[in-house]
């Protein structure tokens, strides 16, 4: 199936956003619309932490174990998901890169790696509704990093 990309920009800084993202407890503010029961093993932040949820996705749920696998500070944070009973197997991808007028412009790409065959079958649906999800994850992103910020500097 083909990867899935949405994006924003913000006004923080590259060093702002990826010190925020690689913190794996903090996906859970901006995610929580879909995924839900959040546990956490592992570091706090960077390669080896790991998070176990459940995704409630086009009325189906399904439990996912996310651990991130590669960190490039300030630039992109790799995450492996594992899903469906092993039989989904995708990467979760943040890439932050600096504006030319401050601020950041920050992507997520979600890429199957193993899909099972109703996904595969029904892929533009499927898509469509990752898209959809990830989109409002990208403007909560941007909310929660005003908040965890403007709290930072209380």
């Amino acid at each position: 199936m083909r990867s899935v990309s949405v994006s924003i920009d913000v006004p923080q800084t590259p060093e702002q956003v990826y010190d925020f993202l690689d913190v794996m407890a903090h996906h859970e503010r901006f995610t929580n619309h879909y995924l839900t029961g959040w546990s956490y093993s592992g570091p706090d932040r960077g390669i080896g932490s790991c998070a176990s949820v459940t995704a409630t996705l086009g009325g189906k749920k399904t439990d996912v174990t996310i651990e991130v696998v590669k960190a490039d500070p300030p630039r992109c944070i790799v995450e492996r998901n594992v899903s469906a009973g092993g039989r989904r197997l995708a990467h979760g991808t943040y890439t932050v890169e600096p504006l030319r007028t401050g601020g950041s412009h920050v992507a997520f790409t979600y890429t199957w790696v193993r899909a099972p065959l109703s996904e595969r079958l029904l892929a533009p649906v499927v898509r469509a509704t990752m898209r959809r999800a990830n989109r409002t994850v990208m403007r909560r992103l941007a909310t929660e990093l005003v908040r965890h910020l403007s709290a930072a500097e209380s």
